[in-house]
């Protein structure tokens, strides 16, 4: 197994902490329940808000379901 760099894992946290702020802001304080009301697998969604990697294609689906665009996601807290 690789080990990120510091780089990466620190966005990869900003990531995480970004997801989850959103879900919050959506009215849901359970990460399960947000995943499974949007057809999103629980446990992987629980990951991606630990900051853990995740590919391209997910995350398209979890921005869909927080109705937001990669443009508003990255616009704020990443380098």
């Amino acid at each position: 197994m690789v080990k990120k760099d510091k780089y990466t894992e620190e966005q990869l946290k900003n990531l995480g902490e970004k997801l989850r702020k959103l879900r919050i802001e959506k009215g849901f304080s359970n990460y399960e329940q947000f995943a499974f009301e949007h057809n999103l697998p629980r446990a992987q969604y629980g990951r991606y808000e630990q900051g853990q990697d995740l590919r391209f294609s997910s995350l398209l689906k979890v921005l869909k379901a927080f109705d937001i665009s990669l443009e508003e996601f990255f616009k704020e807290g990443f380098e």
